[in-house]
């Protein structure tokens, strides 16, 4: 039976400050996504984008303006999660940026305990105590583990949405004091840079894939910062000393191996800061090889 993938954009730029993060979905879309996917042999169809109410990030705003609105996104992402999940579907979602994770892991974990690779430069672990700016990209995974406003934390269904143990970073460079105190005590696994630089990432990826040898569905969540801003220049928080596009490649290629993909955030595109639509091609071709595709 031919496998479906159904792609939702979430064009959330409520979590940060810098307008264009919302025409991610757009450039995604440009760069022959659903075309690349199609050509693999999956049966895929696009749902279109979600409507973020209030929708522009203002630098008037603050997080109590800006909340209930996220809150409103995310439960929509829930829902298209759930719902695409429940069809037999594997979802991928546009961003945006990374606070429609809150809507779209909790979406997808639902029913069914998951693994999730978080692939970022950033740990998004903040909490409204712990941040300088406020913004709810930076406080995604610590949402999703029960950290932060009860009306995130509790967004589609009470209570944190993954097990500590079922989380693994990757990429990590850049994190705030209190932030890594918050990420040292979480039960997460955390693999920085050093850690790719030291044991490569295969390396990585066999020890990912050895903690969730007792899950059977992985989801990815790709923030674009990830990789090196000199590879991936069309973000709004760059970071030197970030992935190569060859290990982004690899991480792809060992997850595709696993046939263990439930579900695909692609997030933090941000054309107005790009090059030639270079971010967004970049990241079709990283979803191509989570998707199966090969060299030979």
């Amino acid at each position: 039976m031919q496998q479906s993938v159904r792609i939702i954009g979430v064009p959330m730029d409520l979590g940060q400050n810098h307008r264009g993060v919302d025409m991610g979905p757009s450039a995604l879309r440009y760069a022959n996504l659903a075309g690349s996917i199609r050509e693999l042999g999956y049966a895929t169809f696009d749902s279109g984008d979600i409507t973020i109410p209030g929708h522009y990030a203002l630098a008037s705003t603050g997080l109590s303006e800006r909340l209930p609105l996220i809150c409103k996104g995310c439960l929509s992402a829930y829902e298209l999660g759930r719902q695409a999940i429940a069809a037999g579907e594997i979802p991928i979602f546009l961003g945006g940026d990374h606070s429609a994770s809150i809507g779209t892991v909790g979406g997808v974990t639902h029913d069914t305990e998951v693994g999730v690779i978080w692939i970022d430069a950033h740990g998004d672990f903040n909490t409204p105590e712990t941040s300088s700016s406020q913004n709810v990209h930076g406080m995604a995974l610590g949402v999703l583990l029960g950290l932060g406003p009860a009306e995130l934390v509790d967004l589609g269904r009470p209570g944190p949405k993954v097990k500590p143990e079922n989380v693994v970073l990757i990429g990590i460079r850049d994190l705030d004091a209190e932030e890594k105190i918050l990420i040292r005590n979480s039960g997460c696994t955390v693999y920085t840079m050093r850690e790719v630089d030291e044991i490569g990432i295969r390396g990585v990826l066999t020890r990912t894939l050895e903690k969730f040898r007792h899950l059977d569905k992985i989801h990815v969540s790709l923030d674009l910062d990830a990789l090196d801003p000199l590879n991936a220049p069309g973000v709004g928080t760059p970071s030197q000393g970030g992935l190569t596009y060859r290990e982004g490649q690899l991480i792809m290629e060992i997850l595709a191996d696993t046939r263990k993909l439930h579900s695909f955030d692609i997030m933090e595109i941000n054309p107005i800061l790009d090059i030639q639509n270079r971010t967004a091609q970049m990241a079709v071709n990283l979803a191509a090889s989570l998707f199966g595709k090969k060299i030979i």
